[in-house]
């Protein structure tokens, strides 16, 4: 158990409080939990968490200790299909004995707790559990190797900054085959992202703006709540949540509650942002692309592009006495 409290003496009370109920052993300030380390910095008023140890258990158990490092989780020009599973029984069988669904299940925690950089390659091929294909293990491993590589970014979040909570939406329209779009949100405590999402969605927008809507939409639900959040931390009305999204056409929808003909065929569910707005608990505003981090959950990225988003999420390595562990 994690106890946090703004003051140390209410925290002390509900630990004596605990202790007539139950045997507890009190550790002292927290540095490891559920399986990832944690480090503070009181000056700079950040925390910065890392999987550092599940991750070298990872590569062990997969048995890519040794291979060739790798910069970038997925390849931007290669697509993964349903096409690539295999189609006969032969091909079944040889594919059978793949860990693949422990893989998946492995990375994903990464990709919840600490690495929203690997987010959108996880959701990609998690679509191939039930009948993968040599390629999506292949690509696997691929995510797997970069996590090795990269297993010294802490992402770090807080700080001194002028917005408390901000987030970045973002929608890649109709580059996959199956042409459904695939949204993406970051929301983040100052510095760093503390609450992400990278998602197929069922339906496939008609156009760009649609998709770009929907993904706002998708955003803003997660918005609302940490709305919400900080309202009842704080104890005080909360400012709107701001949501920076690239397209212009979608952010005058949303705040736009109008009839329109051209957004008819757009599903009722998909136009609560417009209240939202209207209510003041999240506020848009246009980002331009290159600076829209999001776009990293939406899409496989180049080098120089994914590096300088990653940054931008709060991922990088703790410097001097902070790279210390245990």
């Amino acid at each position: 158990m994690a106890v946090t409290s703004k003051r140390a003496a209410d925290a002390k009370k509900f630990k004596t409080e605990i202790k007539r109920f139950w045997d507890i052993t009190d550790i002292g300030p927290i540095s490891w939990f559920l399986g990832f380390q944690i480090k503070r910095d009181r000056k700079a008023r950040t925390l910065s968490i890392n999987q550092h140890a599940y991750i070298e258990s990872l590569v062990e158990r997969f048995r890519l200790t040794n291979v060739k490092p790798v910069s970038i989780p997925m390849d931007p020009n290669t697509q993964y299909l349903v096409e690539q599973s295999p189609s006969t029984p032969n091909q079944v069988a040889k594919m059978r004995g793949m860990p693949y669904s422990k893989a998946i299940g492995s990375v994903l925690w990464l990709a919840v707790v600490s690495r929203p950089d690997i987010a959108y390659a996880v959701g990609i091929l998690s679509q191939f559990v039930q009948n993968l294909g040599l390629a999506h293990w292949e690509a696997l491993k691929q995510v797997i190797i970069y996590l090795n590589t990269t297993k010294d970014l802490w992402l770090t979040f807080g700080g001194r900054s002028k917005t408390l909570v901000e987030g970045y939406c973002n929608a890649d329209w109709a580059s996959q085959k199956h042409r459904h779009l695939i949204s993406g949100y970051s929301f983040h405590f100052r510095s760093g992202a503390i609450s992400w999402s990278s998602k197929k969605q069922h339906i496939i927008a008609l156009s760009s703006t649609k998709a770009e809507y929907i993904a706002q939409t998708h955003a803003a639900k997660e918005a609302i709540w940490l709305w919400n959040f900080v309202e009842e931390i704080r104890g005080s009305k909360a400012e709107p949540m701001g949501i920076n999204c690239d397209n212009q056409g979608a952010i005058a929808l949303a705040k736009d509650n109008k009839y329109h003909s051209r957004t008819k065929h757009i599903d009722l569910c998909y136009h609560f942002i417009r209240e939202a707005v209207e209510d003041k608990k999240i506020s848009i505003s246009y980002i331009p692309t290159n600076d829209n981090l999001s776009d990293v959950l939406t899409k496989a990225l180049a080098r120089p592009k994914f590096e300088q988003f990653v940054k931008m999420l709060g991922l990088g390595e703790l410097k001097g006495k902070e790279q210390e562990r245990r």
